[in-house]
């Protein structure tokens, strides 16, 4: 199955639709807007609240927590030069990725459960998620989240040291 990111260009806070693959609603994700680090609320298309995201300040490497069916994931961005890795506290979870082509792939001990690839030359970023089963439908997009949390803190850190 597969589901879509497509974020807007011009707005103040993180909100956007997420599609599946006919093009329907399935879940909508709002920031804060005015905040101390990333945080993402995730709901479902009956509005109701399935997972939150948030970022923990103060850390050498990045640090997100997922809480998801009242259990909360840490993920933490490994310390690499060229092909970035998220390790997941106390899961058997690897997320790997190749930094040039950002395509990234999350397995669970060794077997591939999704395929995340960022497209090129969109207006704002927009992702495909490739999710080999349902049920890890909602982990497979807090994960693709993060990392994009991750790329565009990347972004925003380069963008300002290079001024």
């Amino acid at each position: 199955m597969k589901l879509y990111i497509k974020q807007k260009v011009f707005s103040w806070a993180d909100k956007f639709n997420i599609k599946d693959a006919s093009g329907r609603d399935c879940y909508y994700v709002e920031g804060k807007v005015f905040s101390f680090g990333k945080k993402l609320h995730i709901y479902d298309s009956s509005h109701r609240e399935v997972a939150y995201i948030h970022e923990k300040l103060f850390t050498f490497m990045p640090r997100y927590y997922i809480e998801l069916n009242g259990q909360t994931i840490e993920i933490v961005k490994e310390f690499t030069l060229f092909k970035p890795s998220f390790r997941f506290e106390g899961l058997p979870l690897r997320l790997s990725g190749d930094f040039w082509e950002h395509n990234y792939t999350l397995s669970n001990n060794g077997q591939n459960i999704m395929r995340l690839t960022k497209q090129w030359l969109t207006w704002g970023d927009t992702y495909e998620l490739d999710i080999a089963e349902h049920a890890d439908e909602l982990l497979c997009l807090c994960v693709a989240l993060v990392v994009d949390c991750v790329l565009d803190a990347q972004n925003s850190s380069s963008v300002s040291s290079n001024q």
